[in-house]
């Protein structure tokens, strides 16, 4: 029997869980500077899309862009910013980030940019809801 899939602290203290798509948990960033989802394959140990079985390669793939084109729909961002860096958590993880010229960090990386804002309550909420239905999973 394989082990359980635990989410790493450090993402679940720094997210909002959204909902789980085949394979991927879906999460909320708890920045409001950015529209930023982050997808966790559910499995246990994983550190590399590449020490995925090739199906579950694809379908990470798949639901990467699936979430990427769902946060562009949503924002109208310019740029989605797609990242799997694994630097400071090794849990493999893909960041999809929605980038406009105006936002906290442009035309730099979001990471490390500036210090975090976190959402209110009731916005939270609201964009939690919002990505679970572009996504239609159940929050």
């Amino acid at each position: 029997m394989s082990p359980p899939f635990l989410l790493d602290p450090r993402l679940e203290a720094d997210t909002a869980a959204v909902g789980d798509l085949a394979l991927c948990r879906v999460l909320l960033m708890n920045d409001a500077r950015f529209p930023w989802i982050i997808l966790v394959p559910r499995r246990a140990g994983l550190t590399e899309w590449f020490d995925m079985p090739a199906e579950e390669a694809r379908l990470a793939h798949e639901e990467t862009l699936m979430a990427a084109r769902a946060l562009k729909a949503m924002t109208g961002a310019r740029k989605m910013n797609i990242a799997a860096l694994g630097n400071m958590v090794a849990q493999l993880h893909i960041h999809v980030v929605a980038r406009t010229e105006d936002d906290a960090a442009w035309p730099g990386p979001v990471w490390g940019a500036g210090t975090r804002v976190l959402y209110d309550l009731a916005t939270l909420t609201k964009r939690r809801e919002a990505v679970a239905r572009a996504l239609s999973v159940s929050p």
